[in-house]
């Protein structure tokens, strides 16, 4: 039996967009980069984080006097939190009746998250799915991630990892180089630019991907396209160029800008700082196109 934890915030069952067939996507806690437009804002920090749905509460003051930390109070009739006191410890949770408090991080073991993932089994088998690691960034949390990853081939179950492609140690790299697919992020060639949209430099990320390419690692490149921040013609042109010469691209999921995560953003206490337009649905086929002429199967969404 496996004590090995990792801090789980989402357990989605019967993805279609993580993989090929039906699969179950877990999502680990804490993230290297801070991506503007992140959908997944929870996934960021290493820790437990209450969750509030201001839109669900009431001001009934319960969870107040329950908080031993004192990091709650009422204000204009809605819950607020102060995040320097609360260490998301859940006691407030059993005095909302109105749900509106809720925790993003489940603490699992290896032989818990695996009791999930096997019951999905038969779907796996009849669609050519499996388990999907995303995050956050699942080559953060290396030990859970190799013993889950060894469990699903001892049950012959299918595995990927969604990465940012960023991590130096020895044990994330073997994370990536185990998982029997990759869906490798591609935020931008330009470091500078990579820089302010994300936080990191690229050129960790690009090495990563030469050489997991070079072991001809199956991988499916997933391309955020956020208007005005790394979507101009010719740097998109210009990974397209890169990803024509890898050897083991088997797709390339074009993804433009959405707004999926803004509530997230409230409901932890962060501001959602993201501007950008949508990407007119022509220009989304034009690079549709402009990735298949240089010979890369291509599709929006993935």
């Amino acid at each position: 039996m496996s004590g090995t934890k990792g801090l789980i915030f989402n357990i989605v069952h019967s993805s279609f967009v993580d993989g090929y067939g039906i699969r179950t996507t877990i999502f680990l806690k804490g993230c290297p980069l801070r991506c503007i437009w992140c959908c997944n804002p929870e996934g960021q920090s290493f820790n437990p984080e209450l969750k509030v749905t201001y839109s669900h509460c009431d001001g009934c003051n319960r969870c107040v006097d329950k908080c031993r930390h004192g990091a709650l109070s009422i204000r204009d009739m809605s819950v607020s939190v102060d995040r320097s006191k609360c260490d998301a410890c859940g006691d407030c949770l059993d005095y909302c009746y109105k749900d509106a408090l809720g925790i993003f991080g489940t603490w699992y073991t290896v032989d818990e998250l695996f009791k999930i993932v096997q019951k999905d089994e038969p779907y796996y088998r009849a669609s050519g799915g499996g388990l999907t690691i995303g995050g956050g960034e699942a080559t953060c949390w290396p030990e859970f991630v190799l013993e889950l990853l060894q469990k699903c081939k001892e049950q012959g179950i299918h595995t990927a990892i969604d990465t940012c492609g960023y991590t130096t140690s020895e044990k994330g790299l073997e994370c990536l180089k185990r998982a029997d697919l990759l869906l490798f992020d591609i935020k931008g060639l330009d470091s500078e630019r990579h820089m302010r949209n994300t936080g990191a430099g690229n050129e960790i990320i690009q090495k990563n991907l030469r050489m997991l390419s070079a072991m001809r690692k199956p991988i499916i490149i997933r391309i955020p396209v956020i208007t005005g921040y790394n979507d101009a013609d010719e740097a998109l042109e210009e990974e397209a160029r890169l990803l024509s010469g890898l050897n083991s691209i088997e797709r390339v999921d074009l993804i433009p800008v959405h707004e999926y995560g803004k509530m997230k953003y409230e409901q932890i206490g962060k501001d959602y700082k993201l501007s950008s337009e949508p990407v007119p649905d022509e220009r989304q086929k034009r690079l549709v196109r402009l990735f298949e002429s240089y010979g890369l199967r291509t599709q929006l969404g993935g």
